[in-house]
């Protein structure tokens, strides 16, 4: 009796679609020479560009800890996440927090160290991890889209960075499940 042929997914799998996304960004970061200052881009260009990024990732980093605040039971599987958004921060060369709001010992979580305006978190866990996801992906698109008006190092790391909020995306998206 001949087995039925392997039920193949329609369309390309994820992890070719990342892959993609990375290594197109790759390319678009490694066609300036990081060398030359005469790629059209001024200098005060490329540092509003960083700043910017650093800012982006500052607000998600508020993000993430506004969700730990309203669902403390969170916080070991955001924790990892979260530590990777302030290094984005750090890496754009802002200011982050390194610890995440822990609970204290009344049991509610410590304040943010982050300024930003406090974020408005879904009731629900899977909700605010839903949100989380769509933050994540919302920048990771924005600064795919702003590859090519960078030269070449701050290129690479924003590609870096994108692939990052993209896989985060995805490990939000499916822990909610």
């Amino acid at each position: 009796m001949p087995y039925p042929p392997p039920r193949t997914p329609s369309g390309p799998r994820r992890r070719t679609l990342f892959a993609s996304a990375a290594g197109a960004a790759l390319l678009a970061g490694c066609s300036a020479d990081p060398g030359s200052g005469d790629s059209g881009d001024s200098p005060s260009a490329t540092e509003r560009a960083r700043a910017r990024a650093a800012e982006d990732s500052a607000g998600l980093l508020a993000r993430y800890d506004a969700v730990l605040t309203a669902h403390p039971t969170l916080t070991e599987r955001l924790r990892p996440l979260r530590a990777e958004v302030a290094a984005h921060v750090r890496a754009f060369g802002g200011a982050a927090a390194t610890g995440s709001p822990s609970p204290t010992a009344t049991g509610s979580p410590s304040p943010a160290a982050s300024t930003a305006t406090p974020q408005a978190v879904p009731a629900t866990e899977k909700g605010a991890l839903a949100d989380l996801a769509a933050a994540e992906r919302a920048l990771a698109d924005r600064r795919t889209k702003a590859l090519l008006d960078v030269p070449g190092e701050l290129a690479r790391l924003m590609a870096s960075v994108a692939a990052a909020g993209a896989a985060h995306a995805y490990l939000l998206t499916e822990g909610a499940r």
